[in-house]
């Protein structure tokens, strides 16, 4: 029995869902090195409250048995829906531009089908929020990646996050991941998955966190003139 929490692509509610044995597949490694490749299992199931086929495939690190030959999951497994061919994963927030806003959920729809050209729209998104927003523009993704590392003020949690695109994108190897951000290349294992996670973390960052306080100071001001008091500058 697999147990995993989402939200159920069909009517939109988050769901807890226990997609039964029945509908498991075996673990099967990418390649046959046997330890510690990359294995694909496929789970199916239906939504508990529209009744609706949900169809996950999960990625982890596996290793096989020496006598026997079975596979197994060692590690934390990731997941990502591959049917419905659709994606209920979207920013909606209107404190982040329209234009981000638009790419973002455009990469999020065409991951189901395509990780590789959902990659390659949220590479694209990231240098453009770095260029247009942080006036950061150097010859590259990477170079801009640096930059914005040095940036004051930047959270742990987020400049960790930045920092790992680099790296699980393997831009040594994939050098036009970095030099032309746009170009569909082969991803790594969690790389598409990884790159909406940062931008939705970026875009809290660089826009909703921004505007929400604005919008209290605006309050805590008007609070303060009604009692006579002199506004926050």
């Amino acid at each position: 029995m697999t147990n995993t929490a989402l939200t159920c692509p069909h009517s939109g509610c988050g769901i807890k869902v226990s997609l039964p044995c029945v509908g498991e597949s075996e673990v099967i490694p990418v390649n046959e090195e046997g330890v510690h490749d990359v294995g694909e299992q496929v789970t199916w199931g239906h939504c508990p409250n529209c009744q609706k086929l949900i169809v996950l495939l999960w990625l982890s690190t596996t290793v096989t048995e020496e006598f026997g030959g079975a596979t197994h999951f060692l590690g934390d497994r990731r997941w990502r829906i591959i049917e419905p061919r659709s994606s209920s994963r979207a920013v909606t927030d209107k404190d982040i531009p329209e234009r981000f806003r638009k790419d973002f959920n455009e990469a999020a729809a065409v991951f189901p089908t395509s990780a590789k050209a959902s990659a390659a729209i949220s590479r694209r998104i990231l240098q453009d929020v770095l260029h247009e927003h942080y006036q950061i523009k150097k010859h590259d993704l990477a170079q801009e990646i640096q930059e914005f590392l040095a940036l004051s003020g930047l959270p742990t949690h987020l400049s960790e996050a930045v920092d790992a695109v680099r790296h699980l994108g393997n831009f040594a190897a994939h050098p036009l991941k970095s030099t032309d951000t746009g170009q569909v290349q082969e991803v790594e294992p969690g790389e598409a998955e990884w790159l909406l996670d940062v931008l939705e973390a970026v875009f809290d960052f660089a826009f909703v966190q921004p505007a929400v306080l604005a919008r209290k100071k605006t309050q805590l001001n008007k609070r303060l003139i009604e009692v006579g008091k002199k506004p926050m500058k």
